[in-house]
């Protein structure tokens, strides 16, 4: 693999990501409709493009980080997109979180036109996208995850190729799903725990580790006590996340109760106005049914 990389969206997971690539060596040429942070990293180091197309034209590989399937499609197949500036044996590598079906749609319309595919969603939020340490798992063919990876691991450090086209999507939703239900249970224990009026930093030093003790739990309880709910991983995007995991499970005939009611705990946060939150943020929806606040109990 050439050292040229396209990088198409960046928003608070893909400016970090962006970063470390041109930080470990590689020509990036970034694209976003936000103009002020192709500005920052142009400033950084980044060649600037006005289109996918563009991007394409001067790279060799091109990423996409988008919030949804229909962003990615519009940024690889729309009017001036990166196929429209590609030539053959461009690899694309699509790191959003879609549907297997869109990543595997997108795979067969890409290599239709001597375009490579591979979907390569991530996990490890906003602090593992700046220190890039993401855990990334690939669906695709193994020749061309073999000729990405040195571009991946400038990214992050657990890379796996999970199997065909779709596999690496599929490994998200089950991904988001053990996630997302870790911090619906620990806001519940919180909620529980506060109203009963103990001292919860307390009993996070005395629980962390045992075997409730998780990565989820190390990263969320601190933000919940601080109050800090600024997004590293937004509720409208888990919501999104959460809505494929259960289309798929649908499609599969695979019965998901947990995740469905946390669909709805998420459907009740964004209600509630609280769609651009950090998902530690479900443990407002627990506060609210239990009138309780979680919070650091004061010290005489």
């Amino acid at each position: 693999m050439n050292k040229r990389v396209g990088f198409i969206g960046l928003g608070i997971m893909g400016t970090p990501m962006a970063r470390n690539l041109i930080q470990k060596g590689f020509s990036v040429t970034v694209f976003d409709l936000n103009t002020a942070a192709v500005d920052q990293l142009a400033s950084e180091g980044a060649l600037s493009a006005s289109s996918g197309k563009e991007v394409a034209q001067q790279s060799d590989c091109v990423i996409t980080m988008l919030p949804k399937g229909e962003h990615v499609r519009m940024a690889v197949f729309g009017e001036n997109g990166v196929m429209a500036g590609s030539s053959e044996g461009l690899v694309i590598v699509d790191m959003s979180s879609v549907s297997p079906v869109d990543s595997r749609e997108m795979a067969i319309l890409a290599e239709a036109k001597g375009v490579h595919f591979l979907d390569a969603p991530v996990s490890g939020g906003e602090p593992k996208a700046i220190d890039g340490t993401l855990a990334i798992m690939v669906g695709g063919p193994e020749a061309q995850f073999e000729k990405v990876k040195p571009v991946l691991e400038a990214m992050g450090t657990d890379i796996v190729l999970v199997g065909d086209s779709g596999c690496g999507t599929t490994a998200k939703l089950a991904n988001q799903i053990i996630v997302n239900l870790n911090i619906a249970a620990v806001s519940e224990a919180l909620a529980l725990a506060s109203k009963a009026g103990i001292d919860i930093e307390k009993m996070y030093q005395a629980i962390r580790g045992g075997l409730a003790g998780s990565t989820v739990m190390d990263a969320k309880i601190p933000m919940i006590l601080d109050r800090n709910f600024k997004a590293g991983g937004r509720v409208d995007i888990n919501m999104k996340d959460l809505t494929n995991v259960m289309n798929t499970a649908h499609e599969l005939s695979v019965p998901l109760p947990l995740s469905s009611q946390l669909l709805e705990i998420f459907h009740s946060l964004k209600a509630d106005g609280k769609e651009a939150l950090d998902h530690a943020s479900i443990v407002q929806h627990y506060e609210k049914m239990a009138n309780v606040v979680v919070e650091r109990k004061e010290q005489n």
